[in-house]
């Protein structure tokens, strides 16, 4: 299977620690040793916000706060290829055409690139460029729930949504800005439902639960059209024990 993963920033930066990026690295290893193609995208996490709330006191333009969050995202992808050592390409990757080219026998690991958008976009443009079958995002949130949970403890988790649900809970639920995409950023949800691509959200916080979401025992949310079944005919017999390659 080709998976592209947005692994939230949030996940990488809680404690600052290697043994973190460690957990991650494992997993995302484990996927690669099965036989999947995997990109990986880094969010910025409390860094990144850290910066860009700074950069607000100063007056910065947004411009130049989504600048600082992606600087950050840089950093995350940096430490996470330390972290998967000879099974990823030493180089972040930005473009499309970066990740077209550089496909092969490693991990690709990428960050965020232009102003305006999130690395959740960036996971998305690079679904695109490698076709791949599956999204994976993983945060520190179970899943997508019908309403904020942070603020509504009556929040119900929702288990296959469509990209149109999705798009209406976003946008009744987050505002986007930098270093604030929330959920998942709506043009990351419009080119997955352009693509067609399955979207799948899980609690990231199990580093497990990213391998679940290929085979289909995640416990998260899935996010596909209705009347296709091409989720759950990939997830059908898929194999990420690790192996030789």
């Amino acid at each position: 299977m080709k998976v592209s993963i947005s692994l939230g920033g949030s996940l990488l930066t809680k404690n600052m620690e290697a043994a973190t990026y460690r957990r991650y690295a494992d997993v995302i290893r484990r996927l690669w040793e099965a036989g999947h193609t995997v990109v990986v995208t880094c969010g910025g996490g409390r860094p990144a916000r850290q910066f860009i709330s700074i950069a607000k006191e100063l007056d910065g333009s947004r411009e130049l706060q989504d600048s600082l969050g992606i600087l950050a995202t840089h950093v995350n992808a940096l430490l996470l290829i330390a972290a998967l050592g000879d099974a990823a390409d030493p180089h972040i990757h930005r473009r499309a055409t970066e990740i077209k080219s550089h496909l092969g026998d490693r991990i690709l690991v990428g960050g965020g690139h232009k102003p305006g958008s999130s690395t959740d976009y960036r996971a998305a443009i690079f679904a695109e460029a490698i076709d791949a079958d599956l999204i994976i995002n993983a945060t520190d949130v179970p899943g997508v729930y019908d309403k904020n949970p942070k603020t509504n403890p009556d929040a119900k988790k929702l288990d296959t949504i469509t990209y149109t649900e999705l798009e209406k809970i976003i946008k009744a639920n987050t505002r986007q800005a930098p270093g604030e995409y929330g959920l998942f950023d709506l043009k990351a949800v419009r080119l997955a439902a352009k693509l067609g691509t399955p979207i799948v959200f899980v609690d990231g916080t199990d580093p497990e639960e990213i391998i679940c979401a290929i085979t289909g025992a995640h416990h998260g949310t899935t996010v596909r059209p209705l009347e296709s079944n091409v989720y759950m005919q990939l997830s059908d017999n898929q194999d990420v024990r690790g192996r030789s390659r």
